[in-house]
């Protein structure tokens, strides 16, 4: 724990990098997984639970908080640790992904984008410089510039349109931030599935010498080797001693492979809405515990796991829950894919800190590929 926002790159193992994050509100162990709290609330888990999984930080939502309760009334209560319960790291974005994917209906310039809202349909503004006062109203410790994600595929022009204007609104971002102690404003790479555009992103983002650097607009419909190919090309653009953010990923084959190439921090709603839906990660794979196959089965989901949802109940009575739409199912298989995705993440620390990621990937990679234990 420092006074200041400091990363220390501990180790490398070929590409995969072992590090810390030091704040004021903690310690974050890297690679991070950051579970999502969208609405101040990471879905069905008590903030008291997510932190016993191992979570280090979570992520809150510029644009939900901003609609309600609003920003003004959060920082009314004394910040969003103090209303959600959580003394921890709190990442904020910056609210543009969702601009673009909820509302309805919304004019983008230079400016700005105004939208309506897919509450009430009320109108607001988002400037660079209001998304970063919401961020500080919120009393978030990591801020994310403003910047438009365009869904692919995408014409070129409207791809480089878009990257250019991002460019601008990180400019004007880092000025609204301005210095604030203990904290830290991090830029947003973009430019789609184009390398070029990617690196030309990547190169004028770290002229201006920000405290860590995001790659968005992936994980947002093209395929893994995509993904893959455009990290590989951005990442040896971005300063090695900055922290490294993919946002929006993803499943643990994403991690893994994203983690290889040198990524540090992951966000994802997946294995909080995987869980609601009746699905869990597991060491043997992805379980669907919906299927029949569990219905009179009394074994745990993996009975190593320190975890209690893990451990101390049956398949057989999470299945009765997920099938008879049980809130407690869609809690219980939450809290157990948290579990496993900082499971996961420490086993990648250990693996880095030893030399020896190449294994534990492959390990991982083929205990998957063996699937769920065979029907009782």
């Amino acid at each position: 724990m420092t006074e200041n926002f400091q990363f220390t790159l501990k180790k490398t193992d070929a590409g995969a990098r072992l590090g810390e994050v030091s704040m004021p509100r903690g310690t974050i162990r890297t690679p991070a997984f950051m579970p999502v709290g969208t609405v101040g609330t990471v879905k069905a888990m008590y903030l008291d639970q997510v932190r016993e999984t191992g979570a280090d930080i979570i992520l809150g939502n510029t644009y939900h908080l901003m609609l309600r309760p609003t920003a003004e009334r959060v920082a009314r209560l004394g910040g969003l640790h103090k209303l959600i319960r959580w003394e921890h790291p709190i990442l904020t974005d910056s609210g543009g992904f969702q601009v673009m994917s909820l509302s309805g209906l919304r004019k983008l310039d230079e400016q700005g984008v105004t939208f309506k809202s897919h509450v009430d349909g009320s109108l607001h503004h988002m400037s660079p410089e209001r998304s970063i006062e919401i961020q500080g109203l919120l009393g978030s410790d990591i801020q994310m510039q403003l910047d438009e994600c365009v869904a692919l595929p995408a014409e070129p022009k409207e791809i480089e349109r878009a990257m250019e204007m991002s460019l601008r609104w990180a400019e004007r971002c880092r000025v609204a931030f301005g210095e604030q102690p203990g904290k830290a404003m991090f830029g947003i790479v973009q430019g789609g599935d184009i390398p070029a555009l990617r690196i030309r992103s990547a190169e004028a983002l770290s002229q201006l010498d920000l405290k860590g650097y995001a790659i968005g607009g992936l994980a947002v419909g093209e395929p893994q080797e995509v993904m893959l190919q455009m990290l590989e090309t951005t990442l040896p653009v971005l300063p090695t001693e900055k922290p490294r953010y993919l946002m929006g990923v993803g499943t643990p084959d994403d991690i893994l492979k994203s983690v290889a190439r040198g990524i540090d921090m992951f966000d994802c709603v997946m294995p909080t809405r995987s869980g609601r839906h009746g699905l869990a990660f597991t060491r043997r794979g992805k379980v669907n515990i919906r299927n029949a196959r569990h219905a009179e089965d009394m074994r745990p989901l993996d009975d190593q796991s320190n975890c209690p949802a893990s451990r101390d109940y049956s398949r057989a009575y999470l299945h009765h829950l997920v099938r008879s739409n049980e809130a407690l199912g869609g809690m219980l298989l939450s809290w157990h894919n948290l579990a496993y995705y900082q499971e996961l993440m420490q086993g990648i620390r250990k693996a880095i800190a030893e030399g020896r990621f190449a294994d534990f990937m492959a390990e991982t990679q083929e205990e998957w590929a063996r699937g769920d234990l065979q029907p009782v």
